[in-house]
C-alpha cells in the first residue's frame, strides 16, 4: 500500500487548491480515505474523510464549505479541492488510509496561504 499526495504549494489568502492523493497497493474506494493536516506547532488534524460505507464525506468544521473531498476510483485517486484559502489552512497535508484495519500515511505535502 502506498499513497502519494501533492498538489500543494504557495497561494494568496481566498484562492485555490487541488490536493490529490494517489493511493496503490489497493482499491481506494472500497476503504476509507482521508486528508489530515498537521500546522507547525499544532497536533495533527483530521479535515476530511470518504469511505466506502457512507454516501456523505466529512469534514472538520474549519473547513466545511470551502473544501470538498472527492475520489476518481479510475484514477485510484481522491482528491481535496480547497477554495477560499485562509491563513490558517497553512499546514502539511497528508493523505491517510485504512485498509483490513491497517493504518497507513503518504508523504505529506505543504500548503501555505500568504495573507
Amino acid at each position: 500500500v502506498q499513497l502519494q499526495a501533492s498538489g500543494g504549494g504557495l497561494v494568496q489568502a481566498g484562492g485555490s487548491l487541488r490536493l490529490s492523493c494517489a493511493a496503490s497497493g489497493f482499491a481506494s474506494d472500497y476503504h476509507s480515505v482521508a486528508w489530515f493536516r498537521q500546522a507547525p506547532g499544532k497536533e495533527r488534524e483530521g479535515v476530511s474523510c470518504i469511505r466506502s460505507y457512507s454516501n456523505g464525506p466529512t469534514y472538520a468544521d474549519s473547513v466545511k464549505g470551502r473544501f470538498a473531498i472527492s475520489r476518481d476510483n479510475a484514477e485510484n485517486t481522491v482528491y481535496l479541492q480547497m477554495n477560499s484559502l485562509k491563513p490558517e489552512d497553512t499546514a502539511v497535508y497528508y493523505c491517510h488510509a485504512v485498509v483490513y484495519d491497517k493504518y497507513y500515511w503518504g508523504r505529506g505535502t505543504q500548503v501555505t496561504v500568504s495573507s
